[in-house]
């Protein structure tokens, strides 16, 4: 199916922005930002009406550190809010600090601070954060050549079955795996 957007308007736009710093050896700080700006003038359940504009503006800070990218540290701005109770939330992800960044993240994320614990917009952001952890996480790491007896098996558990490319058994993930093999230890 073919989707025409010339004829449609603009109505929401939700824009996603995840930047990682380095830190200390072995960490890094991640820096997410979630905007929702509203572009047509819209009515809330109550009947209040509400100009086009910023509804959210939430930035989450996360320092990571360690091999298993385990969350040392999280901060959390509410610039902009539709209602002034929201900032109830600041603290809502504290629970997540120690919290390695491995595989089921996203369950344990919502178990602790999912629905009525916390901000399903904070929660959005940190679980589109994570990924960018390990590849900013990597990108820091891999400024200089890197020890194959330190990272390489780490690497590979990260990656494997991340997706349909990486998935076990598959060939880039069997290659990978034979040229790892074959690396000085």
């Amino acid at each position: 199916m073919r989707i025409d957007m010339n004829k449609n308007r603009r109505v929401h736009c939700r824009k996603l922005e995840i930047t990682t710093y380095t830190d200390e050896p072995g960490a890094v700080i991640l820096e997410g930002r979630l905007l929702d700006e509203c572009f047509v003038t819209r009515y809330m359940m109550g009947g209040e009406q509400r100009p086009p504009g910023f509804i959210h503006d939430l930035v989450v800070r996360m320092k990571v550190s360690g091999p298993a990218l385990t969350i040392a540290g999280i901060d959390v701005k509410m610039p902009t809010v539709p209602r002034s109770e929201c900032r109830q939330a600041l603290d809502c992800l504290d629970p997540l600090v120690g919290m390695p960044i491995t595989s089921g993240f996203t369950v344990r994320v919502k178990e602790l601070v999912g629905g009525p614990k916390g901000c399903a917009h904070l929660v959005s952001l940190v679980l589109t954060m994570a990924p960018a952890a390990v590849q900013g996480a990597w990108s820091a790491i891999s400024r200089t050549p890197l020890d194959p007896a330190l990272y390489a098996d780490l690497a590979m558990d990260f990656l494997t079955d991340t997706c349909m490319i990486w998935q076990k058994g598959g060939s880039l993930e069997t290659e990978y795996r034979e040229r790892i093999k074959a690396l000085p230890r």
